[in-house]
C-alpha cells in the first residue's frame, strides 16, 4: 500500500527576532493498497471515506488553477516592475531624498562656516591691544555678537534640514520595502498557483487513469474494498522535550508519543518525521547540517529516519494505546546561527486496505546557535510582521507559533540594476515580511511489510 501526501511548507524568517514558521497543509492523499480485505478488520463507512471528485469536476478544478496560476504570473510580473520603478534613481520618492540630502549638506556646511566666523570674531576681539580705541572695541564685539546670532540660525536651519533629510531617505526606502514586499508575496502566490495546479493535474491524471481500468467502477481488485485515505484527528502525535535552543556541535535527545484515539484498533502505524532550517536571513538552507535519529525500548540502538523520513517504528495500535519513540537531533558543528523546525505527523493503514493521515502537523520551532567562537552574522533591520491566518491546518508545538508567511528569491539577472539586486541580497528577509523559502515535502511508504 502508498500513502502519498504533498505537503506545502512556507518557512519564514523574522531577522533580528528569529522565528520560523511553518504552514503546512495535505494538498491531497491518495492510496492504492497491495493487500486485500482483512475478515478481522472493520469495513469503512461513508463518513469516513469521503466521496471521490468525478473527472468533470477535476477537469473543471484543473482549468480554475490554470486560469489562477495565469493571473499570478502576471501580478508578479506587474511587482517587479514596481520593485524596479522604485530602486531607479527617478523614483519621486529618491529624487526628493537627494533633493534633501544635498539641502542638508549644505546647510552643515553653512553652519560651519558660521561657526568658524564666530571663532574668528572672538580671536579679532581677544587680540585687541589697549591702545585700541572704544570704537574699535565696540565694533569687534558688535562683529562676535551678530556671528553669534548667525551661528545660531544656521544651526537651526541644519538641524531643520537633516531631519527634513531623514525623513525622506525614510520614505524612499519604506517604499522600496513596500516593493519588495509585494514582489515577495507575488512570487509566492504564483508558486503556491503553480502547485495547485501541479496537484490538479496529478488528480485528474489519476482519475482518468482509474476509470480507463475500472470502466465499471470498483476497485480494480473485485473486491469493491479500495477507499481513500482519510484525515484522522483521533491519530496524534505529541513532542515533548525539544528545547527552544540548540547549539551547533551537541545534540539533543526529546520525544514524540503517537496516541490512538480513533476508536478502532490500527494495524499498522508510521510516524513521519522531519527537520528544516535556514540561517539569519532566512535565505540558505542549512537543513544539511541537521541530523534525526531514532530509537524505542525495543529498539535501543540509533537508527537513522528512513529515505521516505518515516519512522516503523510502532507496528499495531491498539484502540486507546499509546506509543513513545525517542528522537535524537544532531547539529553539525559548522551549522551557522538560524532558525529550524521539526514537523511529526502520524499515518496508518489496515489490513482491510483503509488508511488515514493525522490532518495537522505538530511543528517545534528553535533557534540554532553557531558554536562557540564563530562570529555571528551581522544583524539586519527587524521587518513589520503580519498576523495568522485563521485555518492554516497547523498544530504548533513547543515554544514557537505557527504562522503562514511568504516566500521570496533573489531576483533574477535580468538587466536590472545593481541597487535592485543589492537590496534585495543586503536586505533579505527584512524587506518582504519575513522571507523564507518553499519546500515541497512528499510523504511516502511503500509496502506494508516496508
Amino acid at each position: 500500500m502508498k500513502i502519498r501526501r504533498i505537503l506545502a511548507t512556507a518557512v519564514a524568517v523574522a531577522v533580528t527576532t528569529p522565528a520560523v514558521m511553518l504552514s503546512v497543509t495535505p494538498a491531497f492523499a491518495d492510496t492504492k493498497p497491495d493487500s486485500k480485505p482483512d475478515s478481522r478488520a472493520g469495513t469503512k463507512t461513508a463518513a469516513q471515506t469521503p466521496a471521490k471528485p468525478t473527472v468533470k469536476e477535476l477537469e473543471k478544478a484543473l482549468a480554475e488553477a490554470e486560469k489562477a496560476h495565469d493571473a499570478a504570473v502576471l501580478a508578479e510580473r506587474a511587482a517587479y516592475d514596481a520593485v524596479e520603478a522604485a530602486v531607479s534613481d527617478t523614483a519621486p520618492l529618491t529624487v526628493a531624498a537627494k533633493a534633501a540630502r544635498k539641502a542638508a549638506d549644505e546647510a552643515a556646511a553653512a553652519k560651519s562656516d558660521a561657526d568658524k566666523a564666530v571663532t574668528d570674531a572672538q580671536t579679532a576681539l581677544d587680540t585687541l591691544t589697549e591702545e585700541a580705541t572704544e570704537a574699535e572695541r565696540t565694533a569687534a564685539e558688535k562683529a562676535l555678537a551678530d556671528a553669534k546670532t548667525a551661528a545660531a540660525t544656521a544651526a537651526t536651519t541644519a538641524t531643520t534640514a537633516e531631519a527634513e533629510a531623514e525623513a525622506a531617505e525614510e520614505l524612499a526606502t519604506d517604499a522600496k520595502v513596500a516593493a519588495f514586499t509585494a514582489l515577495a508575496k507575488a512570487q509566492n502566490a504564483t508558486k503556491e498557483a503553480l502547485a495547485a495546479v501541479t496537484a490538479a493535474e496529478a488528480a485528474l491524471e489519476r482519475a482518468k487513469k482509474e476509470e480507463e481500468e475500472n470502466p465499471g467502477g470498483g476497485d480494480g481488485d473485485g473486491d469493491g474494498g479500495e477507499g481513500e485515505c482519510v484525515d484522522e484527528p483521533g491519530l496524534t502525535t505529541v513532542v515533548k522535550g525539544l528545547p527552544s535552543s540548540v547549539t551547533a556541535g551537541t545534540s539533543t535527545t526529546f520525544s514524540v508519543r503517537v496516541a490512538n484515539g480513533t476508536g478502532k484498533d490500527l494495524d499498522k502505524v508510521l510516524t513521519y518525521a522531519s527537520v528544516h532550517a535556514t540561517d539569519k536571513t532566512g535565505a540558505k538552507d542549512i537543513a544539511k547540517y541537521l541530523k534525526l535519529t531514532w530509537s524505542t525500548t525495543k529498539s535501543p540502538k540509533w537508527q537513522k529516519v528512513d529515505g521516505d523520513l518515516y519512522i516503523d517504528a510502532i507496528g499495531a495500535l491498539k484502540d486507546g494505546a499509546q506509543a513513545d519513540i525517542k528522537l535524537r537531533l544532531t547539529v553539525d558543528a559548522k551549522t551557522p546561527a538560524g532558525q529550524g523546525l521539526t514537523f511529526i505527523a502520524g499515518d496508518y493503514f489496515n489490513k482491510d486496505g483503509s488508511c488515514g493521515l493525522t490532518p495537522d502537523a505538530a511543528v517545534n520551532e528553535f533557534d540554532i546557535e553557531a558554536a562557540s567562537g564563530k562570529p555571528a552574522p551581522k544583524p539586519t533591520p527587524k521587518p513589520s510582521t503580519t498576523a495568522p491566518a485563521a485555518g492554516n491546518g497547523v498544530t504548533p508545538q513547543g515554544s514557537g507559533t505557527s504562522v503562514p508567511a511568504t516566500t521570496t528569491s533573489t531576483l533574477a539577472a535580468t538587466g536590472s540594476s545593481d541597487a535592485t539586486t543589492q537590496l534585495a541580497l543586503a536586505s533579505g528577509a527584512a524587506v518582504a515580511l519575513g522571507a523564507g523559502a518553499m519546500f515541497l515535502v512528499r510523504r511516502r511508504k511503500t509496502g506494508a511489510g516496508a
